[in-house]
């Protein structure tokens, strides 16, 4: 019997490991090729969460540890960095951080630099983890990739390559050239994604478009009277406040601005607020609003050519900045910013402003915290208008959906497929 259950136990082993096994070439099937090969020793798994218990050699190994401290430090600088990516950089010798930094906004050192001053003498021999690949051209600081020879590091780990065309692969291949081991492919998917609205900017010239709304179970999100306060709990809207630290500018149209009037800020999730914007055709907004108190934060009105000059100047006087676009759409506001260097906008606007931002390519990521709620109402708004629409098959499609709860609501995260 206890030869049966050995036997038994050893079978138990086989089978799982090969269930880990199956499951990684699952996962590495789907993954993207890299241009750099993954060395043997390389976990080459971007993916951490399994649907089962792993054993802790499959756990995060030392290469993973220290990117997600890269990214720890990269995300102290959210919504500081614009046009600049968020980057961490860490510095270990014999298996111990040695130094650390990470970019605080554009013209400042790069993390590397505040590494490398923080590990000092020690840096020599030691290896360098990063994020994204290091500059290897002149900008505002000089780059990252000189510091890094002339520090005499010995190995670089790269999260990802740099997205810009102009600039991807260069940095990696200077260092290499200069004799130092450089891997690449660490912890790629979350890089990615700490960096999905400059790799957006980066190659489609325009900044990434968020749009956040909050609805009721059966799709409403104000009231047959307008009344929203409040659709979600606190926690959903803790998230959002989170959210808006980490993007540029927020936007808003008029409708929002005279029924809600909202501040727009990011309470006490931290700093920076973003730009707090509001579109409007006709100027005809009301003289006492929270968003024309720009102590705590700015705020930029958007409207057209000619519009309504005695409240532009009124607005003017209240320390509001003032911008006119014809036509006024949300594409043009969108070149507007790019034209700026700003990297994400949020849109938390209403159904009919939200419409001809989906109509027109401004929203690429979309965000909906839906509520255990239900308030009917033939006449109340929901999060879209008309599109136009005739066909389920004209829908617009959503990818790369992730999704879960948050105090008592659920939220539902996802990305616009391209046309």
């Amino acid at each position: 019997m206890k030869q049966s259950s050995v036997i038994s136990h050893q079978l138990s082993v086989i089978s799982y490991q090969s269930s880990v096994i199956s499951y990684q070439l699952t996962v590495n099937s789907l993954l993207p090729k890299t241009h750099y090969p993954l060395t043997k020793t390389q976990n080459p798994l971007l993916i951490t969460h399994y649907p089962f218990p792993l054993p802790y050699s499959m756990t995060l190994n030392f290469d993973q540890q220290m990117m997600q401290q890269c990214l720890k430090l990269a995300r102290q600088a959210l919504g500081k960095t614009a046009p600049n990516p968020l980057v961490g950089s860490v510095i270990v010798q014999d298996g111990k951080i040695i130094g650390e930094g990470f970019h605080p906004g554009a013209g400042e050192p790069h993390a590397e630099v505040f590494a490398l001053r923080n590990a000092g003498e020690q840096a020599k021999g030691a290896t360098v983890y990063v994020n994204l690949e290091p500059c290897n051209h002149f900008g505002r600081t000089p780059p990252c990739t000189e510091a890094l020879i002339a520090a005499k590091i010995a190995k670089v780990v790269v999260g990802m390559v740099d997205p810009n065309p102009l600039v991807s692969g260069t940095g990696i291949q200077r260092l290499k050239d200069a004799g130092i081991e450089v891997i690449v492919g660490i912890e790629t998917a979350d890089c990615q994604q700490l960096n999905e609205a400059f790799t957006h900017q980066i190659l489609h010239h325009q900044p990434l478009g968020i749009w956040k709304y909050a609805m009721t179970l059966d799709g409403k999100i104000a009231t047959t009277t307008g009344h929203s306060y409040w659709v979600t709990g606190t926690e959903a809207r803790q998230k959002v406040h989170q959210l808006r630290v980490a993007c540029d500018a927020v936007i808003v149209g008029g409708n929002t601005v005279r029924r809600d009037n909202p501040l727009l800020t990011t309470h006490d999730a931290g700093e920076p607020n973003p730009l707090r914007v509001v579109m409007s055709r006709t100027l005809d907004l009301p003289k006492q609003a929270h968003l024309w108190d720009t102590q705590e934060a700015k705020t930029l009105v958007i409207t057209e050519e000619g519009i309504n000059p005695d409240f532009q100047h009124f607005l003017q006087n209240k320390g509001v900045e003032v911008a006119e676009l014809s036509p006024l759409t949300p594409a043009q506001v969108m070149t507007y910013f790019y034209k700026r260097q700003f990297l994400s906008v949020l849109w938390e606007c209403g159904g009919t402003l939200a419409t001809n931002a989906l109509k027109d390519g401004s929203i690429h990521k979309i965000l909906a915290f839906i509520a255990p709620k239900i308030i009917g109402g033939s006449g109340a708004p929901s999060p879209v208008g008309d599109l136009g629409f005739t066909q389920m098959t004209e829908a617009l499609l959503l990818e790369r959906m992730t999704w879960g709860s948050v105090g008592c609501d659920l939220w539902i995260e996802g990305y616009l497929s391209p046309a």
